[in-house]
């Protein structure tokens, strides 16, 4: 990777980011529908580059381009591969959620890197579905909430579909799949000379600290949740700190720029407990000054990452100011009146069903927001089977989502990959809205 050449492209991503992360935008009063929807978009993209790109998507850009660099592609292949067994290719790849509490945008880097390095399109579009739905602390959080039994049917429905979902999308695309497999077949596996528990620990540093950064408040002030989440800050310096050593001891960078990148890290930790992202952006900073002096592994690895993050983040945020502009944030008016979406969810109709499933596929949700906005919306007379839908298809998808899925696997599967998500999702909410009246 030529830092050099790079540099420009760099610039212009972090110009961007920081404007849209600092500029003021205040509230304008009586603005027209079409200068609100301009604001919206706008207010969105703010939220979004402050509460996502930190703590979401950089450490996820970290992970993938670490799967492109350290992990095998013969790996890769044997286990989530063409020709990998299914039962076990498609059982970790919709189970996958459990363990990564992220949202339709953050997996994406994730998806990008199994499915270059080889995944088959079955297993690693189930991975892209499972990743953001089949969420623990989600599907617990609409059972308390919503009622135990939506909560079974949202977890239930979730494995199934990422399932479906991904053996359906390697039927249609069989023979390129045979097509590619047999090209990757070609390619000598390789091996880092690592161990298989060392590449197991240095993983699992970087996927606890996406996952507790990003641990959300429980609804209760008590409990194991709640006591995770007043940790959760404790464990991501714990894993940083090890991730360091890491660096270190396996890939050979030298000990005291490591302790140097670390020492901002601690400071704005202590002058600042109340901003944790300084201290978390100091870090990535930190690391990727370290990386861009090591002459190995790490450097690739930046680079790696970097390749990732240049290919999504403009296409995220291209999205994320579309969806803002349409359909707004949540509690406020977009292009799109919410009370049209609110009339067109009602009851249990095959249109109310199909509307729930298009405005969730289209709409960006957070993790765990979509099901205070639920809560409301049923509130206001949305059914049960259109709620079904949108839990469904909301979290799995975004036009953000879509935008990128288009770029890593083509336009035609990732058209497919939509219809297939809305398909499924309108006919269970269909289907569940009639079971439970």
């Amino acid at each position: 990777m030529n830092w050099k050449v790079e540099w420009r492209p760099f610039s212009i991503i972090a110009a961007v980011f920081a404007l849209i992360y600092f500029v003021p935008l205040p509230e304008l009063a009586g603005a027209s529908r079409i200068i609100g929807s301009l604001r919206e978009s706008l207010h969105l993209a703010q939220w979004y580059a402050r509460e996502h790109v930190v703590l979401c998507l950089l450490p996820a850009f970290l992970i993938a381009g670490a799967i492109a660099v350290f992990v095998s592609q013969g790996s890769v292949l044997k286990y989530l591969g063409a020709g990998a067994n299914r039962v076990l290719a498609y059982g970790v790849a919709s189970t996958s959620g459990g363990i990564l509490a992220v949202c339709s945008c953050t997996v994406l880097p994730l998806f990008a890197g199994i499915y270059k390095m080889g995944a088959g399109l079955g297993p690693a579009t189930t991975f892209l579905y499972a990743g953001p739905a089949v969420n623990v602390l989600a599907i617990v959080l609409t059972a308390r909430v919503l009622g135990l039994e939506m909560g079974l049917a949202r977890a239930i429905g979730a494995v199934a579909f990422s399932i479906v979902i991904g053996v359906v999308m390697h039927s249609i695309f069989h023979k390129e799949e045979l097509e590619k497999a047999d090209q990757l077949g070609q390619v000598p596996d390789s091996s880092d000379g690592r161990a298989l528990w060392q590449n197991a620990l240095y993983f699992g540093s970087l996927v606890f600290i996406l996952v507790f950064a990003n641990w959300g408040r429980p609804g209760e002030a008590a409990g194991l949740w709640h006591s995770v989440y007043s940790a959760r800050w404790l464990i991501v310096g714990l894993a940083a700190t090890g991730l360091g050593v890491m660096l270190v001891v396996w890939l050979r960078a030298v000990w005291w720029s490591v302790l140097l990148a670390a020492l901002p890290v601690v400071a704005l930790a202590l002058l600042a407990p109340r901003s944790p992202t300084l201290a978390f952006a100091a870090g990535i900073v930190g690391l990727a000054v370290v990386a861009t002096k090591h002459k190995g592994e790490m450097n690739v690895w930046l680079g790696s990452s970097w390749g990732f993050a240049k290919q999504m983040l403009p296409l995220l945020l291209i999205g994320v100011l579309i969806a803002g502009g349409l359909l707004g944030r949540p509690g406020q008016e977009g292009l799109i009146p919410s009370a049209w979406i609110s009339a067109a969810v009602g009851g249990n109709s095959l249109l109310a069903n199909f509307m729930a499933s298009v405005a969730g596929a289209f709409m960006y949700f957070a993790t765990l927001t979509e099901v205070p906005i639920l809560q409301g919306l049923i509130g206001n007379g949305m059914g049960k089977g259109p709620a079904l839908a949108l839990l469904l298809a909301g979290p799995a998808l975004s036009l953000p989502n879509m935008l990128v899925i288009r770029s890593v696997m083509g336009t035609r599967r990732t058209v497919v990959f939509v219809v297939l998500t809305v398909s499924m999702v309108t006919v269970t909410g269909l289907i569940y809205g009639g079971f439970s009246g």
